[in-house]
């Protein structure tokens, strides 16, 4: 029953991140925002998210993943009800950085819960089920999200996501019964948490600024906070983060250190892509969405085949090939232009489904199998920060290409051209940062 409810929440925040991309040319039009603000828009979520994992990753090993499970599909459902609700911008931001804190406490877990679950053997098979919901969540997003925006309104999507977060709430009550605390006994690293919180904040602020004086000096902080948060963590009894996992476990750093790349090297394209085809190209967020659904399609399609083939084939193998084609898919995109037709946009899609598919499964894999069980809750929460950062990074670089090219305007069809310009140069960026992660991915070594 633990794969059954942990796949129904892992449909959910990949659902409502897709979704919600597809909706924002409609939102920022309600509440007239800029670039900027619409792209913040979507970071709050990541940002709480990426705040937040890792200091509830060690509360799961501590005092049960089950507990932290429940406590966060409920904020999540809550959250998401008060979104549909929101009466402007602000608010709306406000309860976006809840629901990225409940879907913290829900991927920072549900991994771990599986892991606790199921033997080694099998891991690889439902770490694949668990991440085509993944894709899955993905593939429904673009598609109902087009749909509700376009025929209900933006506000639907939010209250759809209630609703679904509601149902996952009753089956984890109703069939998920044990609990796992592995770590139960230790102390939890408070000050270490508040460190690590802070400088991830000042960092993120700070690159979403640039360049003014102001966001350097806030982003320089925040990576030397984190300098001193690792240097507090090495000299603690009772850490956040075993940072000697990084030092010791080879396997598992540069899992992590791929995770990161790939993601934020992926992320961003969505949301990209959604604008280019709404606003440039001129369709309906509905057919949008149809077009943004053939990259997730493809991905959980794929994943539970590859999850079951990194059971026998090295990880590194078969996630450095998917990276590989991830910065093919990515090359296509720097060319797309406002006389481009759908062909390279969708062969693109392809390339970017495919190389998702056949890294993610064996990265997990490879991640979750090099640590010992007292350390899966931490793995998970890792694991799935990576995702989050890099995804934080991810929408930080077209931030940054907005302010540097757009600037603070409401997007409208004087300024589509620098729209389109901020693109390219993203995309390049974004392959760049991909190709120099296949040898990160290399580097882990083999696993078996």
């Amino acid at each position: 029953m633990a794969l059954v409810v942990t796949t129904m929440a892992s449909f959910l925040t990949p659902f409502m991140g897709s979704a919600i991309n597809v909706a924002l040319p409609a939102l920022g039009r309600e509440f007239s925002l800029n670039a900027l603000f619409l792209n913040w828009m979507a970071t709050i979520f990541l940002l709480a998210a990426a705040m937040s994992l890792v200091p509830l990753g060690r509360m799961a090993d501590l005092y049960g993943r089950k507990r932290l499970f429940l406590w966060g599909v409920a904020l999540y459902a809550l959250s998401s009800l008060a979104c549909s609700a929101a009466p402007d911008a602000v608010m709306l931001i406000i309860l976006r950085f809840l629901q990225g804190i409940g879907g913290a406490m829900i991927f920072g877990t549900s991994t771990a819960i599986l892991i606790s679950v199921f033997p080694r053997s099998e891991r690889g098979k439902v770490l694949g089920i668990n991440v085509a919901a993944v894709y899955t969540g993905l593939s429904a997003g673009p598609l109902i999200g087009g749909i509700l925006t376009q025929h209900l309104g933006w506000r639907s999507i939010f209250l759809l996501n209630a609703i679904l977060g509601l149902a996952v709430l009753f089956c984890t009550l109703w069939k998920l019964k044990d609990e796992w605390a592995e770590a139960r006994g230790e102390r939890f690293d408070l000050a270490g948490s508040f460190i690590y919180s802070l400088s991830l904040l000042l960092l993120m602020v700070g690159i979403s600024f640039l360049p003014a004086a102001a966001a350097g000096l806030s982003a320089v902080a925040g990576i030397a906070g984190i300098v001193v948060f690792l240097r507090w963590e090495k000299g603690n009894p009772s850490p956040l983060i075993n940072v000697s996992l990084f030092y010791q476990n080879r396997a598992f750093t540069f899992s992590n250190l791929a995770a990161l790349v790939h993601y934020c090297a992926t992320y961003a394209v969505s949301f990209l892509m959604s604008l280019y085809l709404q606003l440039i190209e001129g369709l309906s967020p509905q057919y949008a969405g149809l077009i943004l659904l053939i990259q997730p399609v493809l991905q959980a399609v794929f994943s539970p085949v590859i999850g079951r083939l990194s059971d026998r084939v090295q990880p590194r193998i078969l996630a450095s090939l998917g990276m590989a084609l991830t910065v093919c898919g990515l090359g296509l995109l720097t060319f797309i232009s406002t006389f481009s037709t759908l062909f390279p946009i969708l062969l693109s899609l392809v390339l970017l489904g495919l190389g998702f598919a056949l890294f993610s499964s064996p990265n997990v894999n490879a991640i979750m199998s090099s640590v010992d069980r007292k350390f899966l809750g931490l793995a998970s929460g890792t694991l799935a920060t990576m995702r989050i950062l890099g995804q934080m990074f991810s929408m930080g670089i077209a931030m940054l290409m907005f302010a540097l090219l757009i600037g603070k305007v409401e997007l409208s069809p004087l300024y589509y051209p620098l729209l389109l310009t901020s693109m390219t140069w993203t995309f390049f960026l974004l392959a760049l940062l991909c190709s120099l992660g296949v040898f990160a991915s290399l580097a882990r070594g083999p696993m078996r």
